[in-house]
């Protein structure tokens, strides 16, 4: 990838993507070519294939995916599976029929199996059943990265999927059904600050542990990964993270230090936790030449300011 390259970026409008397309034009990249849902139908392949060779692409970002938080996994089960596979296929498909030679997939830690030793390396996919709280869209994203290294061993691509743990920071969503975890506590805790409320209740024990990545970073992590894609073909795929994890209630009283709420954090526990923990090996994208920049305090400072200055109701 140069800067004269016709990049796309498959889901523009989401966080990943908006984020992704932004360093882009910030690093002058000349030709960057936006996609979501407004301006193409990504589940429907013609116009996936079209787009791709009308615009002579030459690096794809694959960000689109239909995401949500844990009860909205639960509850929609068929639509995330279906349609996530439906508009990576589309997208790898059409990338491989225009001779498209540089992809990178972005996937989920959700992949590794429930509650499985720790941290999770790449070797330990398919070891045991996943967790059933985001079994569709994780089976989804597994089924992804497989048709990006079956891509590479028969079409000599090269297609590299990233495996990144729970993302946040500038510009993510934060609506508290559809967001995760991270997102949704920022907005409770700081609209209790400014509603004056006396506690704000937070789903489960507050005990699973989960592993964060701020946005930047998981941007730098794709762009990086283009530009050394030599070294990333060696592996099917790759975590991407920081390798440190944080319990929930830990986190809940981090973003609470860092608004300035002075009220009780009580724990739900009828709701469910999800994974007890869940924190990546990031020694294979270490020991290539990666590594995150932002820790989390500072992560959650700028997230906390973010909320309260963009989005703030």
């Amino acid at each position: 990838m140069n800067k004269k390259s016709n990049i796309a970026v498959m889901g523009s409008n989401g966080f990943v993507g908006r984020n992704l397309s932004n360093r882009l034009y910030n690093d002058d990249y000349d030709n960057i070519h936006n996609f979501h849902r407004g301006n193409i139908n990504l589940l429907n392949a013609d116009e996936v294939y079209s787009a791709i060779s009308f615009y002579n692409i030459d690096v794809v970002f694959i960000c689109s995916a239909v995401v949500g938080g844990i009860q909205t996994n639960i509850n929609n089960p068929y639509k995330f599976l279906f349609e996530n596979l439906v508009i990576q296929n589309n997208i790898i498909d059409a990338c491989i029929k225009n001779k498209v030679k540089q992809v990178v997939f972005l996937g989920s830690s959700c992949i590794y199996p429930k509650d499985y030793k720790q941290p999770l390396k790449e070797e330990y996919l398919m070891k045991d059943d996943l967790e059933p709280s985001n079994y569709g869209y994780a089976l989804a994203k597994i089924c992804g990265l497989k048709m990006c290294e079956f891509a590479n061993k028969e079409f000599d691509t090269q297609f590299i999927s990233l495996m990144p743990c729970n993302l946040y920071g500038n510009d993510q969503d934060y609506d508290p059904i559809k967001s995760h975890v991270l997102g949704a506590l920022v907005k409770r805790i700081v609209d209790a600050k400014h509603n004056g409320d006396k506690e704000v209740v937070v789903w489960g024990t507050g005990k699973p542990k989960r592993e964060f990545l701020h946005i930047t970073d998981c941007v730098d992590a794709m762009i990086w990964s283009i530009h050394n894609a030599e070294k990333c073909k060696e592996y099917d795929f790759i975590n991407i993270g920081t390798g440190t994890d944080i319990s929930i209630r830990r986190l809940a009283e981090k973003i609470k230090k860092y608004s300035g709420y002075i009220g009780e954090i009580k724990f739900d526990v009828n709701k469910p936790d999800g994974m007890k923990r869940k924190c990546l090996d990031i020694t294979r994208i270490n020991n290539i030449g990666w590594k995150h920049n932002i820790e989390l305090d500072d992560g959650l400072l700028r997230t906390v300011k973010d909320y309260e200055k963009n989005k703030l109701s």
